[in-house]
C-alpha cells in the first residue's frame, strides 16, 4: 500500500513539473525570453542531468528555443536528443496516451539541423535533416505534423 501510494505522489510530482515547464513555456512565447531562460534553469537545477528523461527532454527542446546564441541552442538540443535515448514509451504515455518516443525524433532532428545550419556545419545539418525525414512516419496527419513536414522541406530547399 505504501509503495502505490509513493507511486501516486512520484506520479503528481512528475505531473507537477510538466505543468512548470508548460508555464515557462507561455511566457517563452510570449516573448519573455530571459526570464523564461532564468526559469528554465532552475527546473533543469532541481530535474538535474539524470532526471526523469521526459522532463530532461522536454526542458531542454524549449530551452533550446530560448537561446540567444546557437551554439547554446546546440547544446541544449543535444541534451534533448540525450534524454530522448533513454525515454520509453510508457513513460510518455504516462503524460499522455496518445503519444510515443518516436514521435519525438522528427522535430528533435529537425531542431539540430537548423542549429548545424545556423553554426555554418551544413554536412551535420544535412545528416540530422536526413533523420528528421525518415522519422517522419512517426508523425501524425494533423497540424503539428504538417508544421514539421513543412519545417522539413523548407529546411531541405535552404540546404539545396
Amino acid at each position: 500500500m505504501e509503495d502505490a501510494v509513493a507511486e501516486q505522489q512520484e506520479q503528481a510530482a512528475g505531473d507537477a513539473v510538466m505543468t512548470r515547464i508548460g508555464q515557462v513555456t507561455m511566457l517563452l512565447h510570449a516573448g519573455d525570453r530571459e526570464e523564461a531562460r532564468d526559469r528554465y534553469l532552475d527546473l533543469w537545477a532541481e530535474i538535474g542531468e539524470t532526471g526523469d528523461p521526459l522532463h530532461r527532454c522536454t526542458l531542454a527542446h524549449f530551452m533550446a528555443d530560448a537561446q540567444d546564441d546557437p551554439a547554446d541552442e546546440l547544446a541544449w538540443d543535444l541534451r534533448a536528443l540525450t534524454a530522448a535515448e533513454v525515454l520509453t514509451d510508457e513513460r510518455v504515455e504516462e503524460h499522455h496516451q496518445s503519444l510515443a518516443v518516436r514521435g519525438f525524433y522528427p522535430s528533435l532532428h529537425l531542431n539540430l539541423a537548423a542549429d548545424y545550419v545556423k553554426l555554418d556545419r551544413r554536412d551535420e545539418g544535412r545528416e540530422h535533416l536526413r533523420q528528421a525525414r525518415a522519422a517522419i512516419g512517426a508523425l501524425g496527419d494533423d497540424a503539428y505534423g504538417d508544421g514539421i513536414r513543412a519545417a522539413i522541406t523548407r529546411l531541405e530547399g535552404e540546404l539545396g
